[in-house]
């Protein structure tokens, strides 16, 4: 049964390998024209300054989450260790 589920698995993976390959030159744009029209210098500037600013702030917070999951498990050790 595992060999089963893993070609199955193949064959789904290759399906939409396939089907990405087919659909992507339909994906671009007339004029190069994407989504929001028109792109600006000004527009590339900002989206990259947002896409900047993201990872600092991705991982600050990502840190904040994991620091007080740490200090929870800590104090979980620790009242098991006093219960015990």
């Amino acid at each position: 049964m595992s060999r089963t589920r893993s070609a199955l698995f193949a064959a789904a993976l290759g399906a939409i390998a396939v089907l990405g390959l087919l659909i992507a030159p339909g994906a671009s744009a007339a004029d190069g024209l994407g989504l929001m029209g028109r792109v600006t210098d000004k527009d590339i500037t900002y989206f990259c300054f947002a896409v900047i600013a993201f990872f600092p702030i991705l991982i600050t917070v990502l840190s904040l989450i994991q620091g007080r999951l740490e200090a929870r498990k800590e104090r979980r050790r620790y009242d098991l260790d006093r219960l015990s």
